[in-house]
């Protein structure tokens, strides 16, 4: 009833109609979900993604065409289509009530040029229905929907599958056995990167009207059918499922809070098999039906994705068309610096980013004289930086870009450990007399954690000095104590012990003032070693300085 009831309330006053409707069906789900659709449609149009969706000139026919595919190398379109009718073929479709479906496909050249559309050569194509077309990873399996036609008796629509032929072509298809009764429906194949599930519609024992399954493909054969449950699937129509990867599936529905009719939404498995849906939004989405859309995976230069999806906007015949969509590349811009851990920059550092799943995502740079490096990336996404020197340990910096349809800037400075000289661990601070670490010190020493982690190859000394008072057998002896502390902190915290050693030096190596500390304070010379004689000799403000700059925590490069 609803069905209807909607094909009045589209063309005009939605909210009041849909209000009416729930005052003698207080609890129809349907005009619950119709309810909110109108309430947020506003919203919806008025804060567009970035995609543009239009017409494809190549593409444009009075036919009905739809579910289109892209080859795994994205140099061929598969698409469905009533365009030229062949020979001996029925003139009507029981399926759309057109006439019958056939698999077409267009056709890039070396120029990048498409050619005009085809059907798809080889003995798939019959005077029956053939449609929904989704090939393998490996371009040599190709799956579809099939419904033979018969004027005397029902035929449901099953899943056929083809192999590629030696010259090109695909061969004669043959009906996937997903359901033991080969009267069941079983429609919309979508198969993912792997190979391990195809995805598709069905309907019967499920949540309502058609639904998405799932069944698994392996050696010995088909699995069983698997209900994707209701984080996918509800009381209304899911339909069109495509699969980018083996973990993000497009589908259409007209049972969630959209635009109206059918629309196209995402789905985002995570690690414990649940799923994520979001809608995706206007333009992808209009009032009209939207669904079976497909991903070039080749995307031109400055596009972030493009490819097509079907869609009956614009169509008063209620026909579906081939749009072509295109999202522009979000460009982000990384700045910042390399620089050792006194704030000098380092020269000839070399600055990677990658994804999460590893890949890099950008050429590698080289920082400039004064060490810093500019990065520019396409696309929002998770990273990771990775800044590296032969001289200096390797850093690692996590980088979450935002969702922004404008291009950014992000500040990111590296600092390095140098691998050549000692480095002081800042802000560990003891009580008198003890060698346990406070609290503050500890914070400090994670970071030790972390450098190690990044630099599995390397094993540190870790070594605790003194200040010119007390003798030295005493300071030796406490400052050993306290190394080993770190140490024991270090190995607490996952790290292996044979890549640690602790150092006791006690007062026998006085700190040696760098360039960073000379510039801090300008009574220090550069170069010169706090020894007891030389800060003996300096005011008694000086020489407290002196003290705390030789009572230091630090870590060597052993090996």
């Amino acid at each position: 009833m609803l069905r209807s009831y909607n094909s009045w309330v589209a063309g005009g006053r939605r909210a009041k109609a849909y209000k009416q409707f729930l005052e003698y069906y207080p609890h129809d789900y349907f005009g619950r979900i119709g309810l909110a659709s109108v309430r947020q449609a506003d919203s919806l149009l008025a804060h567009p993604t970035g995609h543009t969706v239009e017409t494809d000139r190549l593409l444009i026919s009075p036919y009905a065409e739809f579910a289109p595919c892209y080859a795994p190398d994205g140099t061929i379109l598969y698409f469905t289509s009533s365009r030229v009718p062949l020979r001996d073929m029925l003139q009507e479709s029981e399926v759309t009530g057109l006439g019958t479906n056939n698999l077409f496909m267009i056709k890039q050249d070396a120029a990048g040029k498409w050619s005009r559309p085809d059907s798809v050569p080889g003995s798939v194509n019959t005077p029956e229905d053939e449609g929904t077309p989704s090939i393998s990873s490996d371009g040599n399996t190709l799956y579809y929907s099939y419904a033979e036609q018969s004027s005397t008796y029902d035929r449901t629509v099953q899943i056929y599958k083809a192999s590629k032929s030696s010259q090109g072509g695909w061969g004669k298809g043959e009906r996937v056995p997903i359901w033991e009764d080969s009267l069941r429906m079983a429609a919309h194949p979508a198969i993912d990167a792997s190979g391990r599930y195809l995805y598709f519609v069905s309907e019967g024992a499920g949540l309502g009207g058609k639904d998405l399954y799932r069944i698994a493909l392996s050696e010995h054969g088909w699995g069983k059918p698997e209900h994707l449950g209701n984080e996918i699937n509800t009381p209304g129509d899911e339909l069109f499922p495509t699969m980018v990867g083996d973990s993000t599936l497009y589908f259409s529905s007209d049972g969630r809070v959209g635009l109206g009719g059918l629309d196209l939404y995402k789905a985002q498995m995570d690690s414990l098999g649940g799923w994520q849906v979001t809608h995706l939004g206007a333009p992808m989405n209009s009032p009209a039906d939207d669904y079976a859309l497909t991903f070039s995976p080749k995307p031109q230069s400055g596009l972030a994705e493009e490819g097509y999806l079907s869609s009956t906007r614009g169509d008063q015949r209620g026909r579906p068309h081939l749009y072509h969509f295109s999202l522009p590349a979000t460009i982000i811009r990384i700045d910042g610096f390399v620089m050792d851990r006194e704030g000098y920059g380092i020269p000839q550092a070399t600055v990677r980013i990658a994804d999460e799943q590893g890949l890099l995502a950008t050429p590698i740079v080289s920082t400039r004289d004064d060490g810093s490096f500019v990065l520019e990336i396409a696309g929002s996404n998770r990273y990771v930086l990775h800044a590296s020197h032969p001289d200096y340990l390797n850093q690692y910096m996590p980088l979450v870009t935002d969702s922004a349809t404008e291009s950014t800037d992000y500040l990111v400075d590296f600092y390095l450990a140098s691998r050549l000289h000692s480095e002081q661990i800042h802000d560990i601070y003891y009580d008198f007399d003890r060698a346990s670490l406070r609290l503050e010190g500890k914070k400090s020493l994670d970071y030790l954690v972390t450098l190690l982690e990044q630099n599995p190859d390397v094993r540190l000394e870790l070594s605790s000095n003194t200040d010119r008072k007390g003798s030295q057998r005493y300071n030796k002896r406490l400052s050993q104590r306290r190394a080993q502390s770190v140490v024991n902190y270090l190995i607490a915290k996952g790290i292996a012990a044979d890549r640690l050693e602790a150092r006791g030096y006690g007062k026998e190596r006085p700190y040696v003032v760098t360039k960073g500390m000379a510039t801090r304070f300008d009574w220090l010379p550069e170069g010169q070693e706090l020894t007891a004689e030389w800060v003996g000799a300096l005011t008694e403000e000086q020489q407290v300085v002196c003290d705390q700059l030789n009572r230091r925590t630090e870590f060597t490069v052993i090996q």
